[in-house]
């Protein structure tokens, strides 16, 4: 991500959203973070922290606009874009928009390859939007990457193939 971070002219308030979300009181930080979006409707921090509460509350519809405002324009560190583009897409796939939701996510996996959060929910999403064999071989390279387990380890190269191709078959010799 090249754009630059830019800190909140808000972050006092911010701070006191964030420490009512971490002490479990989802529904004061909303009251706290919707008094900000009215003082600061275009600060992308502010927005960002909006979809958040907004999504912990189960308010997923409400959250959206608040995910899109906080992407739109440059100013989020990238630990809070990668975390607006998980967020939105999940959304999105939670609410049923899934061509939305694997648009989203690709581009988080495309801005940030290395996020495996990014692909795990990709694939869900694909799957949703009828794209089950892509979903399925994404995560099987993913699975391939990262297990530990020495079982499947030992079938690391059959897996990475099959992930390459699901409907690929070998001839016998």
């Amino acid at each position: 991500m090249t754009s630059m971070s830019e800190p909140s002219p808000h972050a006092e308030a911010l701070a006191e959203v964030i420490a009512a979300r971490q002490a479990g009181d989802p529904e004061r930080a909303r009251d706290l973070v919707l008094r900000l979006v009215e003082r600061a409707p275009d600060d992308v921090h502010v927005a960002y922290q909006a979809a958040w509460v907004h999504d912990l509350l189960g308010l997923e519809a409400d959250a959206v606009p608040h995910y899109v405002r906080a992407l739109a324009r440059p100013g989020l560190p990238a630990e809070d874009r990668r975390g607006a583009l998980l967020g939105l897409g999940s959304t999105y796939r939670t609410l049923g928009r899934y061509p939305e939701a694997v648009a989203t996510l690709e581009q988080g996996v495309a801005e940030f390859p290395e996020h495996r959060p990014l692909r795990v929910f990709l694939a869900m999403a694909q799957h949703n939007a009828g794209r089950s064999k892509q979903a399925v071989e994404s995560l099987l390279t993913l699975l391939v990457e990262t297990t530990s387990d020495p079982e499947i380890a030992g079938y690391q190269q059959a897996i990475a193939r099959y992930a390459e191709d699901l409907d690929r078959t070998w001839p016998s010799s």
